[in-house]
């Protein structure tokens, strides 16, 4: 019986560990931020949070557009509350008419159109790769700074996946150099792809060469690429943060004069994706090195880098 006991104890332990790594810490970590938003709405109005109910969520999506929170905020929170629900063993009905009703309504208000963060275009690139080489700080961290930048933006890397590189996921070949991507938030369970980042002709800019210097100048041969550095400038351990790409990103580009407040870390991605488009890149070479799985949001790049390229003013003489 005590062997039963100690098997079944096991089993529970390995259940809820199969749990937690169903998915991803960042979705895991978003789940959580996003419930401890809705459980302070409940506990300012006095409603109950875990469990709660379907009208009590949709008062929160309510208050949550009175304070002019986008469409897929609301999206998300939804899921994310729904999502701690089933995690707790609770059941809350997520479609239900009074949630999915009052949506439909602020969508209608609102409007649908999301106004996204602003891509890295080539001119912004290079002006962040000047004013680094111009920064009056170790050589060995504008190195390191230079070769994130132009890693995320030359692979259209999500920061996480950029964050995530090891030095095994590393080849070097005649034509450039392939990078292993073994997770990312579209590849849950790891299956993995590989990214082809070529040599630039201008090598002022080549995310390769770059990658490169940055190894041999921080001696790294195994664990993470891109790492902190501790106040004296000594390379340490630890693995860089995703967060710390767009503050990094977001840093530079006010130094470079550029207004930075509708930048993120996406923008490295976004930009990539953009410029290929506006230098004739199709939409499955394009989602060949993002690793995006429906053309719907390449297809927002695309169409956005053709704005005036495809304008049917441009035949219009005046």
């Amino acid at each position: 019986m005590n062997k039963l006991i100690t098997d079944i104890k096991a089993i529970q332990e390995q259940t809820l560990n199969n749990l937690k790594s169903s998915k991803a810490y960042n979705t895991i970590r978003a789940y959580k931020s996003d419930f401890k938003d809705f459980s302070a709405f409940c506990v300012k109005n006095g409603f109950k949070s875990l469990p709660t109910d379907s009208k009590i969520v949709s008062f929160y999506i309510t208050y949550l557009s009175s304070k002019d929170a986008k469409i897929s905020t609301l999206r998300r929170r939804l899921v994310s509350i729904g999502m701690i629900h089933r995690l707790k063993g609770h059941y809350l009905d997520t479609k239900h008419p009074i949630i999915i009703e009052n949506l439909m309504g602020i969508k209608r208000k609102k409007g649908s159109y999301q106004q996204g963060k602003k891509p890295i275009l080539i001119n912004q690139l290079k002006a962040i790769i000047n004013v680094i080489d111009n920064e009056k700080t170790k050589e060995i961290k504008k190195v390191r700074d230079k070769t994130i930048i132009l890693i995320g933006f030359g692979g259209g890397f999500r920061r996480a996946e950029l964050v995530s590189i090891d030095y095994n996921d590393l080849e070097f070949v005649p034509e450039g150099v392939k990078i292993v991507i073994r997770r990312s938030k579209t590849d849950q369970f790891g299956e993995g792809m590989v990214k082809g980042l070529p040599y630039f002709a201008n090598q002022k800019y080549c995310p390769v060469l770059h990658l490169k210097k940055w190894i041999e100048l921080s001696d790294i041969n195994s664990g993470p690429i891109f790492r902190r550095f501790s106040k004296s400038f000594k390379l340490s351990e630890n693995r860089l943060t995703d967060q710390s790409v767009a503050l990094l990103l977001k840093g530079y580009l006010g130094v470079a004069g550029i207004e930075n407040k509708n930048y993120s870390g996406h923008s490295l991605r976004s930009g990539f994706a953009t410029v290929s488009a506006e230098s004739g890149a199709d939409e499955r070479s394009i989602m060949a090195m993002t690793g995006h799985k429906t053309t719907q949001m390449v297809r927002r790049y695309i169409k956005e880098a053709n704005l005036f390229k495809n304008n049917a003013l441009n035949k219009i003489k005046i």
